[in-house]
């Protein structure tokens, strides 16, 4: 009996003590920051939360619940280590009821509207207030541009382009346009520029500033571009001008919009929630649960810092800013329509956990994992930069801890990105270690669905992934698209005998893509471009595509099932211990410069290739397979193949076609899935001479030569508008050698015009007629001048 009676008292007191060390707090729009926080007596606004907590942070377990409504910060919210919770001790806020709670960086306004001209409407707005957005019940409105969004043209730069954007001519009729901006695709459109108007000149030209959003400058495309912020633009319904002098706003609204009882809200903040922590003194153990977060400004005139050799410039900020921190957990939240990154996990942090997200119509990127680029040795920025063997630091590993690692980004819902910006990606990694990416769904994205943007530090795992519908505006990568220009990249009097190990001191870790879904209609479906090392890919069905290796080294492709594609094998290094293996392709390999006798790989074999000849040079395809590999049920998607199929012979296993994307209910019953194609090589293909019988090699100079086609624009790194003519084979004694041209050289022009063949080619060289003649050429994607007198 005194054992029992001990038992009871000795849970009871437990209990006790357990429900003294929890604290709730409770917030409401109709509360008071008066009110002591208890459930019928709550606070109203999340600063005097976090105050009210911090008193007990690390001491209590802490949940803080918002209850329904808006909640308009008037400032961002700072998180430090006095905020902190322990992992005995967590701080939880969280929406009472998931997306009941709205967190708006924005303002509502009550305007007085008044009829201006042309079912235009207008109205005063508070002094000194700068207007970036604005939303209309909830839906974000466009500025006044030039040519008009046409949401039609999902594919086409902006959703209307025009050369003329900014012309003089189209200038004329702006009154001042100071404060105005322009937007332009890349010239090889490999992203985008954005551009603030300060004026006009004298001769009526359009003045400008900016185009520091690409870290490749090879100017604006000559005809991707459109203006915004112009007030005599202002002519479609859903648009509108701010005129900050006379402060006036202007809008067109719907038909159906009655601006009487239209709720009018507009952006203040950049970032909601700011963590400021550091490697010394780390925030810990928060978590944000179950909110809405609408209303951070646009950033895009801020994207200015170079990533390491990548295609990308980037800012440092998002919705939600983690900096210096260790296990923060971000879920179940939605990112509405904010104006720039949605959350951006910059260098220091450990453990973040972003799970059960939706996150839709954002300006710039979904999620980012960015590190220091102090963290690298020899980091270079430029893409023309190189570093000299003999100089580097050739220390395996990162410099510092001051890089995002260990962070899972998991059963999120990703779609349209980058809706202000031109190059986002729905997941962006780079300087950071041991991410993973599982069960999410991506789509609807202007550039690429995931970015790896450097080798550093490796060890990331993409698994469970339907990602598609992506590089809807931009050129020339991939659905999966990575870059390796670490240390070893194009490095002067390196050579992979010297130090096999180089290519790894940066990417110290494998990387895995596997158990994925992927459809790019307009690129690759898993894209490892220049440098990229130290990946295995396995199990993943590629739906259009194809898979494309650049460059690097220790790359393993097994078990993959390419859809009406096939392997695309460009500009291999020697000994790269390349393997791919045991994939089902559907046609012959697309091979840009490979395979050659010094770059074959360790190996390209047992393939199935569905309906084309086999590659059996160098070593390639011995064991590989031309033959049905009998799909399941591939109208339904189910590419698993039939018992008894030959893909079995060469190795293939049978991978689960069910598990692709998010998993969450609420988000899965929401989440679009991708077309299934039908079986059959696209049109494209068809027409690309590539998958014809080469025609009889042209001999120029002692050289051969050819033009393009298909995919070899890309490992030249041009488009087809430029075309060109490649150097095949340049002997050293032959006369195109002597006149300085090398073996991999692409020829974009003679004396200024362009060459799209050879016949076009050898006639302005004839037309010359023993003048000067100067060549534009390509040299490891960088232009050159070559003068001479052929």
């Amino acid at each position: 009996m005194k054992n029992y009676l001990f038992i009871l008292i000795y849970f009871f007191c437990g209990s006790m003590l357990s429900s003294a060390y929890a604290l709730n707090i409770y917030v409401s729009p109709n509360g008071s920051d008066a009110n002591s926080g208890k459930k019928n007596n709550p606070l109203a606004t999340f600063g005097a939360a976090q105050k009210k907590a911090r008193a007990y942070a690390g001491k209590e377990t802490v949940t803080i619940y918002f209850l329904d409504g808006v909640y308009y910060l008037p400032e961002t919210i700072v998180f430090t280590q006095q905020d902190s919770g322990s992992e005995k001790y967590p701080i939880v806020y969280r929406a009472q009821n998931e997306g009941g709670a709205v967190l708006s960086g924005g303002l509502k306004l009550e305007l007085q509207w008044t009829p201006y001209r042309d079912g235009i409407f207008q109205a005063k707005t508070p002094k000194g207030m700068i207007i970036d957005q604005v939303f209309i019940d909830g839906s974000n409105q466009r500025m006044a541009r030039y040519p008009n969004y046409d949401a039609s043209k999902k594919t086409e730069a902006y959703q209307g382009y025009a050369a003329d954007a900014f012309s003089k001519e189209r200038a004329e009729g702006w009154k001042n346009p100071k404060g105005g901006y322009i937007h332009a695709m890349h010239s090889k459109r490999w992203g985008g520029y954005h551009y603030v108007i300060t004026g006009k000149n004298a001769d009526g030209e359009v003045n400008y500033e900016g185009g520091w959003q690409n870290n490749r400058q090879l100017g604006m495309h000559p005809e991707y571009r459109m203006a915004e912020n112009i007030f005599e633009e202002l002519d479609a319904a859903g648009e509108w001008f701010h005129d900050e002098l006379s402060q006036t706003l202007y809008y067109k609204p719907e038909e159906t919009t009655d601006l009487a009882t239209a709720k009018l809200e507009v952006v203040r903040l950049k970032q909601l929630i700011d963590f400021q922590g550091s490697i010394e003194n780390p925030v810990k153990h928060i978590s944000l649960q179950g909110f809405v977060v609408r209303h951070a400004a646009r950033t895009f005139m801020e994207t200015k810092e170079p990533m390491v050799r990548s295609d990308w410039t980037i800012f440092r900020g998002g919705a939600f800013m983690l900096t210096g921190t260790e296990d923060i957990q971000i879920l179940d939240c939605e990112f509405d329509q904010v104006g720039g990154n949605a959350i951006f996990v910059n260098t220091y942090n450990r453990r973040t956990l972003i799970k059960g997200n939706y996150i839709h119509h954002t300006g710039a990127s979904g999620i980012c994992f960015v590190g220091d680029p102090k963290a690298l040795r020899n980091p270079l920025f430029e893409y023309g930069e190189t570093n000299e063997f003999s100089e580097i630091d050739r220390t395996p590993g990162p410099k510092t801890e001051n890089y995002p690692s260990l962070g899972i980004v998991e059963d999120c819902l990703i779609h349209d990105i980058g809706m202000v910006e031109r190059q986002p990606a729905g997941v962006e990694i780079t300087m950071a270690m041991e991410i993973t990416v599982r069960d999410c769904s991506i789509y609807d994205c202007a550039r690429s669905g995931i970015n790896i943007g450097d080798g550093a530090f490796g060890g990331h795992l993409i698994e469970r992934c339907d990602v598609f519908n992506t590089v809807l505006e931009t050129h020339d990568h991939g659905f999966f698209n990575s870059w390796g220009r670490d240390r070893y990249w194009r490095l002067k009097n390196f050579d992979i005998e010297k130090d096999p190990d180089l290519p790894f001191a940066d990417a110290i870790k494998t990387t895995i893509i596997r158990n994925s879904r992927w459809r790019c209609d307009h690129g690759w479906d898993i894209d490892l471009d220049d440098g990229s090392t130290y990946y295995d890919i396995y199990n993943n069905l590629m739906l259009a595509g194809g898979l494309k290796l650049r460059e690097g080294y220790r790359r393993r492709a097994w078990n993959n099932i390419t859809v009406n594609n096939t392997f695309h094998p460009h500009v291999w290094y020697e000994n790269s211990e390349d393997e791919v293996y045991s994939n089902i392709f559907m046609f012959t390999y697309q091979g840009v410069n490979v395979p050659k006798q010094e770059t074959a790989g360790k190996r390209v074999d047992s393939n199935l290739i569905f309906d084309a000849e086999l590659t059996q040079i160098f070593g390639w395809d011995v064991h590989s397979i031309v033959a049905n590999p009998q799909f399941i049920d591939p109208e339904n998607g189910d590419f698993r193949v039939k018992e008894g199929s030959p893909a079995f012979d060469i190795g293939f296993k049978n991978f689960p076609m069910d598990q692709f994307g998010v998993k969450k209910p609420s988000l899965k019953a929401i989440a679009k899935t991708p077309e299934i194609p039908a079986l059959g090589v696209s049109d494209q293909l068809i027409k690309s001479d590539r998958t014809k019988r080469k025609p009889k090699a042209t001999i120029w100079m002692g050289a051969t030569i050819s033009g393009l086609s298909g995919m070899e624009f890309s490992a030249y790194g041009v488009s087809k508008e430029d075309g060109g003519i490649a150097l095949k084979k340049a002997p050293q004694n032959s006369q195109a050698a002597n006149i300085g041209l090398l073996e991999g050289d692409l020829i974009l022009n003679v004396n200024g015009k362009k060459v799209a063949n050879e016949k076009q080619f050898l006639q302005l060289l004839e037309s010359a007629n023993a003048s000067p003649v100067t060549l534009k050429v390509v040299r490891e994607q960088k232009e050159i001048l070559i003068k001479t007198t052929l």
